[in-house]
C-alpha cells in the first residue's frame, strides 16, 4: 500500500455507465466493449452522481456464490474538476477503522485505545458503528459514520433523501450524553469538497436534530477524503456550516 494511501483498492476495472436501475443494479460498459451488470451498493438517490455516460470503475469478486461478480466502486463527476466519488458505502466503515486503528484522526486519537465496531445501544435498538474506549478512565466514545457524496458549490450535504435512520442515530446519540461521548463523523466521499453542512432542503428535520445534537453536546467532524482509483486519501478535517446555504 501506498504510504499515502489509507485505503487501497484491488484492481480495478474501467467504465462506462449505462444505467442504473432498482436501485441496487448498474448496467456498464467495460473499456473492453462488454457491458455487465454490476451490484449497485448505495440504495440512496445518488443525487447528481448517477449521470449515463459518466466513467466509473467497478471490482470484481471471485466468488462463485455471488450472483453479480462486479460492484460498482467510484464514479466520475466533472462539475469543477473531473472528481471521483464513492459509490460503494460499505467502504467508509472500512476506511474509518483503518484510520482509528492508526489513530490517524487527531480530534479522536488521544481519547481511545480499544476499538469495537457494530455494539449495541440506545432505545430505538440501533448498533453504533465503533465504540471507542480508554484503559485511562476517559469517557466512552460512541461513533457514528455517514457517507455523503451530494454537494452545493465546495459544500458537501447529507443527508440527500428523508432518513428516518439518520435521525434515529442522532436521537440515539443524544440519549448516551452526559455520561459517555456522542460523535457523528461525516465521511466526504469526494475530495473536491472542503465545507459541510445538513442537507436541510433534503430532509429538515434531520438538519433540525443536528443542530440540537450539537447544543446538547453531540461532536460532529465532517472528514474529507480523496477518492481514486489506486485507494482512498485522508484530507483532513472540512469546515463546519450549521445549515444549508441558500
Amino acid at each position: 500500500m501506498s504510504a499515502n494511501l489509507l485505503y487501497a483498492y484491488p484492481p480495478l476495472e474501467a467504465g462506462t455507465l449505462v444505467k442504473r436501475y432498482k436501485r441496487f443494479f448498474a448496467d456498464i460498459q467495460l473499456t473492453s466493449g462488454e457491458t455487465i451488470t454490476a451490484h449497485c451498493p448505495n440504495t440512496g438517490p445518488m443525487t447528481g452522481i448517477c449521470t449515463p455516460g459518466s466513467s466509473v470503475q467497478v471490482s470484481r469478486s471471485n466468488n462463485p456464490k455471488r450472483k453479480l461478480a462486479y460492484t460498482w466502486e467510484m464514479i466520475q463527476v466533472n462539475e469543477k474538476q473531473p472528481t471521483w466519488v464513492g459509490v460503494n458505502t460499505a467502504l467508509p466503515n472500512r476506511a474509518v477503522k483503518l484510520a482509528l486503528e492508526k489513530q490517524i484522526f487527531s480530534e479522536l486519537a488521544p481519547r481511545y485505545d480499544s476499538i469495537r465496531p457494530e455494539v449495541r445501544y440506545g432505545n430505538e435498538k440501533s448498533r453504533v458503528d465503533f465504540l471507542l474506549t480508554s484503559s485511562e478512565g476517559k469517557p466512552p466514545i460512541y461513533l457514528e459514520v455517514k457517507s455523503t457524496t451530494w454537494w452545493q458549490g465546495d459544500v458537501a450535504l447529507f443527508p440527500d433523501t428523508v432518513t428516518t435512520r439518520g435521525q434515529k442515530h442522532l436521537r440515539e446519540l443524544m440519549g448516551m450524553l452526559p455520561d459517555a461521548k456522542a460523535v457523528i463523523l461525516y465521511f466526504i466521499n469526494r475530495g473536491d469538497c472542503t465545507h459541510f453542512a445538513p442537507g436541510d432542503r433534503a430532509d429538515s428535520h434531520y438538519g433540525e436534530l443536528l443542530r440540537e445534537a450539537i447544543e446538547r453536546g453531540v461532536e460532529v467532524l465532517p472528514y474529507r477524503f480523496e477518492i481514486t482509483p489506486q485507494g482512498v486519501r485522508f484530507l483532513g478535517l472540512a469546515e463546519f456550516l450549521p445549515q444549508q446555504p441558500e
